[in-house]
């Protein structure tokens, strides 16, 4: 890399190229000084490399503005050709709804304002641009109210610039910035207030508390603050300061106008359902970027002035962002923040906000685990323990944390642990030994075990509890496989089913194929023993051949699968291939999703059988105590869904390929007519034609063209077809997956004529049901966080004991996952609405069950 090149991108960092100073103004000087060398004959190269840095490296703009403010003094027109090339790209970004670009362009701008590049008033058009775009959505006659999510982007686009110029247009231009103020007053005024109760991390209740503000409230707020304070803040570095008396002899440029791209039109009948639909589609296009997780205690962060918390938060997404693909330039970034204090219990809460965010994290949840564990390694005398401060406050609340985020929780925790020796001092959480089987606490600590036990072996998870040696309670089973033809005593089966296992068991290995075992099945088992012990011999012992490995199992699926999907041919005899695996697997809960999941890859099981079984009794039962249901039934979800991702993602490419194809056949028959209508000299006498050999290639390459543009209509035919059945197959998977959700809860949740709420379920008591331990006269602190040593809440109470009986647990928990589910496949379950609703959301189901669903699709009723 050039050393132009090094300076602009380290600009700010404590790096060689600046000889590890870390004073702004040495490296604007040193970095302006390269720059200016090079201008003459690297200009087009500069322009986009400046532009690519303000973009990917947006907490260093301020650096940046500053830069392209000198630059300015030296050469107007390529500081002209910047702020064009960013109006361009600015306008592409609204176009395309790029919610990331525009708010970086925005506040690149913002920086050119400070550094005299822009105008202030171009600033304040760009503002009332988006300003009067949000107010015309969000109007009931004018607009379309179920495009609030852009319209809030809008707004919280402007608020969101003004820490890094609000000082400068207040002194600049006073009257335009409060008219731009007023406006977003009036603006929050007639829009309306957005519940997160859908995405909170914590089960909310509608018991009539305060109105939390959302993200755009609290943030007006915040500016608010600011605006009485001067506009200081000190989060924000103002570099243009130190060059002021240069940078007011620039010239101002003009930003070209900017237009917002029109708000879809409101649907021809104007229902709840096609609100829904279309709220749902503006919330996907425009997702709230965060959602503030308040893990600590006021004190670790009382510092903070209420701009800077989210100035930070701003830097820390944008490098969590644009560093998503390299991990240790992610903690670097992380760790080096242009602001003048501590940061670090903010920055863990920005960054579990980030892993547990719902519906989904921005990234896979192991860039998370992966970024946690080099800052870690980065301030090991800092972050570890913040972390593990975030992890014992996280599980005092536990019982109240959402189902999705416990379940991510565990799966980054046990993952984390791994990493660093599977160390925890557990014994400060083995008093959830004493808690009731179906506490929420107890059930954490039993599933982080078992995922660690997944990711080492049980040994040495054992050994890792030493100092809380009766959670072994907790661990998972230490036996293998549960083969019920290994002869082994207990095992009551009849010899001559022992001599059926064995003798297919040498058939495999003897290499003998699918058809022959199938013939021996129909010829010689089935017709004595019937299907129930044929069914049980042959899947038990194929699993037995294949347990040795993930491999041995994916091989013996490959080549005998056509005697399971022969035995299993209807989805009754599909659940009872399931619950063979279950009992064969009973014991590791891993190898029962991987066994499931695989068998539903090739196609040996279908998805509703596996929702099927999930709702079996058995499995019923362990909704609350366990993740192993669940774990199965998010697989099988998640493939269906996979595989209509991956059929779009096929058919848009295949419609590309059509129009490039049709356009290539169009050609190809332009071509040939034009050689056909030419008139050419054979032995002086004037032919219609081209000379033959070359008609004959121009014909030939028509064939072709055509050929290919039919094979190619034929593929997008069949892919269109498979996708129609798919999305068919989807309605029912959803239709017998509420439907079972539905009738299980409705046996067990109280009576619907009551006003029954989560809260009044959390607050039935059994005295027989809650263990008292022994109380304590002193609670020890851990002075670095200020958390009990002993983790003693339990849904939020301060006591030892968890007083929600069995009954009401199993329904907080299931409902729990109803939101989750909702939540997660809500774009799979709007198009479906209507029959959904007619079917099962009906008045006859549970209030408490609609009230979950509704609330994972973000769906807004007053029916409940």
């Amino acid at each position: 890399m050039s050393s132009w090149k090094s300076l602009l991108l380290r600009i700010g960092d404590k790096s060689s190229e600046y000889n590890s100073s870390s004073d702004f103004k040495d490296h604007i000087e040193t970095c302006f000084g390269a720059l200016r060398r090079e201008l003459a004959h690297s200009s087009s190269e500069i322009l986009s490399f400046f532009l690519q840095c303000a973009e990917q490296l947006p907490h260093k703009i301020p650096l940046y503005g500053t830069l392209i403010g000198l630059l300015n003094l030296e050469d107007e027109d390529f500081v002209k050709k910047i702020v064009e090339n960013t109006q361009n790209s600015f306008q592409d970004a609204l176009d395309s709804g790029n919610s990331d670009r525009i708010r970086i362009l925005m506040r690149f701008l913002t920086a050119l304002m400070c550094s005299k590049v822009l105008q202030p008033a171009s600033l304040v058009v760009v503002f009332e641009t988006l300003l009067s775009s949000a107010a015309i959505t969000v109007d009931e006659e004018k607009g379309n109210p179920s495009w609030q999510a852009r319209a809030d982007f809008y707004v919280i686009c402007i608020l969101s610039c003004l820490p890094w110029g609000g000082a400068e247009l207040a002194e600049q231009v006073p009257e335009e910035i409060e008219r731009v103020l007023v406006g977003v007053q009036a603006y929050l005024s007639i829009r309306r207030h957005t519940s997160d109760s859908g995405l909170s991390f914590f089960e909310d209740d509608e018991s009539g508390g305060e109105v939390e503000k959302d993200f755009l409230e609290d943030l007006w707020e915040r500016i608010q603050v600011l605006s009485n304070n001067g506009w200081k803040v000190e989060s924000v570095p103002r570099p243009h300061l130190s060059f002021e008396a240069q940078l007011v002899a620039g010239k101002s440029h003009e930003f070209g106008p900017i237009s917002c791209p029109e708000q879809p039109e409101l649907p021809s009948t104007i229902s709840a359902v096609a609100y829904g639909k279309q709220k749902h589609e503006a919330e996907l296009k425009y997702p709230q970027r965060t959602r503030r997780l308040n893990i600590f205690p006021a004190s670790k962060t009382e510092d903070l002035q209420p701009i800077d918390r989210f100035v930070v938060e701003e830097y820390l997404l944008d490098v969590l962002l644009f560093f998503n693909g390299c991990r240790k330039e992610c903690a670097s970034f992380m760790v080096g923040l242009p602001v003048p204090f501590r940061y670090e219990y903010l920055m863990a809460e920005t960054i579990f906000s980030q892993l547990l965010l719902l519906p989904h994290p921005p990234f896979k949840p192991i860039y998370y685990t992966l970024v946690i564990m080099d800052l870690c390694k980065a301030l090991p005398g800092a972050f570890p323990a913040v972390v593990a401060g975030a992890v014992r406050a996280l599980f005092d609340k536990i019982a109240d944390l959402d189902m999705e985020c416990r379940t991510r929780l565990i799966l980054w925790f046990s993952h984390h642990l791994s990493n660093f020796q599977f160390i925890w001092p557990w014994e400060e959480w083995a008093y959830v030994l004493d808690l009731p089987k179906w506490a929420p606490q107890r059930v954490f600590v039993q599933e982080i075990l078992e995922r660690e036990v997944r990711l080492s072996y049980w040994d040495k998870i054992k050994q890792s509890i030493e100092n809380a040696p009766a959670l072994e309670e907790l661990l998972p089973p230490k036996g293998g496989p549960n083969f019920k033809y290994s002869g082994v005593d207990g095992q009551e089966k009849t010899e001559q089913e022992q001599a059926l296992s064995a003798e297919l068991s040498n058939k495999v290995k003897g290499r003998q194929s699918a058809s022959d075992i199938i013939v021996w099945i129909e010829e010689n088992v089935y017709p004595t023993h019937g299907l129930e012990v044929t069914l049980s011999v042959v899947v038990q012992t194929l699993l037995d051949i294949g347990s040795k490995s993930f491999t041995h199992l994916i091989t013996v699926l490959e080549r005998y699968g056509q005697v399971m999907a022969k035995l299993c041919s209807d989805q009754d005899k599909q659940v009872m291939l399931i619950a063979e695996v279950g009992s064969y697997w009973k014991n590791n809960a891993q190898m029962t999703a991987i066994a499931i999941d695989r068998m539903m890859g090739y196609r040996l099981v279908s998805n509703l059988a596996i929702v099927r079984w999930v709702f079996a009794p058995e499995n019923i039962e362990q909704f609350h105590i366990s993740d192993r249901p669940w774990e199965v039934l998010r697989n099988a979800i998640s493939k269906t869904y996979n595989r209509i991702t991956d059929l779009r993602k096929e058919i848009s490419s295949l419609k590309k390929g059509v129009i490039s194809a049709e356009e290539a056949a169009s050609k190809a028959n332009a071509d040939l007519e034009a050689a056909e209508s030419k008139l050419t000299l054979v032995e002086g006498e004037p032919v219609l034609g081209e000379n033959p050999a070359k008609l004959k290639h121009l014909k030939s390459v028509a064939e072709k063209a055509k050929e290919e543009e039919e094979s190619m209509h034929d593929s997008l035919q069949t892919k269109e077809a498979l996708l129609a059945r798919a999305l068919d197959e989807n309605e029912v998977l959803f239709l017998s997956l509420y439907k079972n959700f539905s009738t299980v809860l409705m046996e067990r949740l109280p009576d619907a004529s009551t006003d029954a709420t989560l809260q009044s379920l959390k607050s039935v008591h059994g005295d027989s049901m809650a263990v008292d331990l022994e109380e304590s006269s002193t609670m020890e602190v851990d002075d670095e966080n200020e958390m009990p040593k002993k983790s003693q809440l339990n849904g939020g109470k301060a006591t030892n004991t968890y007083n929600v009986r069995e009954k009401e647990q199993w329904c907080l928990s299931t409902l729990g996952y109803v939101k989750a589910f909702s939540r997660q496949y809500a774009s799979e379950i709007w198009p479906h609405i209507e029959k959904l609703d007619a079917e099962v959301f009906t008045g006859d189901a549970h209030p408490l069950f609609r009230k979950a669903v509704y609330s994972g699709l973000r769906r807004l009723s007053n029916e409940l």
